[in-house]
């Protein structure tokens, strides 16, 4: 069972905590899953970034009331969260979680998450859907995908990411900063991963069930999916002898 409450009363009840919700013509789920954060998680704010989407999920949000950063250009999945990060440092959040639109993310587990980052002392926690096997395991080419950054991110860093493709993930504070400071774009989940552990960042993660996808499409398919391997290997390959500061 989930604990839908949030990590242990004293710290954590003083916490200012935000989800950010990047979409992407999600209208058919955005607003249905900011009202399963709400009624899961009341203490956190929401925020969604419309992603230039070209469907209702503009006039969705707004007219149920949900705050929306309204991106004037499409800057895909690494430039709506810089975004979000941006705005989470802006107005002083402790906590910033990515629950993607597309309904994959059971808010159900935003308690669990803040528990093991305050109590592992961690930068990120990472949802990982491969530490116990169960919920939605995604396509067998995405499960390949992730085995071999897991492996590649292994050999560079010495650590261990079980799910480094997983988009429902949790950063403090200072990884706030250093996030809304430079984040990867197209594909920025094992990179940043990289980038976090390169700079001496603790992360962590825990066993969750993903849902399937409620609507929308995914970003990576099948024409573009040889693109993504390469583009991402060698951006974790230049990670490793990247500059590293820790100075955020």
């Amino acid at each position: 069972m989930v604990s839908t409450v949030n990590a242990g009363a004293c710290g954590a009840q003083n916490l200012k905590k935000l989800v950010i919700v990047p979409a992407y013509n999600e209208a058919g789920t955005v607003v249905e899953l900011c009202r399963e954060v709400k009624n899961t998680a009341p203490d956190y704010d929401i925020i969604v970034i419309n992603d230039c989407s070209t469907d209702a999920t503009l006039a969705k949000c707004r007219e149920a009331g949900i705050h929306v950063l309204d991106l004037p250009v499409n800057l895909g999945i690494g430039g709506a969260m810089q975004s979000g990060y941006r705005y989470a440092a802006a107005h002083g959040y402790d906590i910033a979680v990515q629950v993607d639109g597309d309904g994959q993310h059971d808010p159900a587990y935003l308690g669990a998450m803040l528990t093991k980052l305050l109590d592992d002392g961690a930068d990120m926690v990472v949802g990982s859907r491969f530490i116990e096997g169960e919920g939605y395991q995604s396509t067998a080419l995405r499960r390949g995908g992730s085995r071999y950054f897991a492996g590649l991110i292994k050999a560079v860093t010495g650590s261990r990411v079980t799910d480094p493709t997983s988009g429902f993930r949790m950063a403090g504070k200072g990884t706030i900063g250093l996030l809304a400071q430079e984040y990867p774009q197209d594909y920025p989940e094992p990179e940043s991963i990289v980038r976090l552990l390169r700079t001496g960042r603790r992360v962590v993660e825990i066993p969750v069930k993903m849902r399937e996808r409620g609507g929308g499409t995914s970003s990576i398919g099948a024409r573009n999916s040889v693109y993504y391997m390469i583009k991402v290997t060698i951006a974790i390959l230049l990670e490793r002898i990247r500059p590293c500061s820790t100075s955020v």
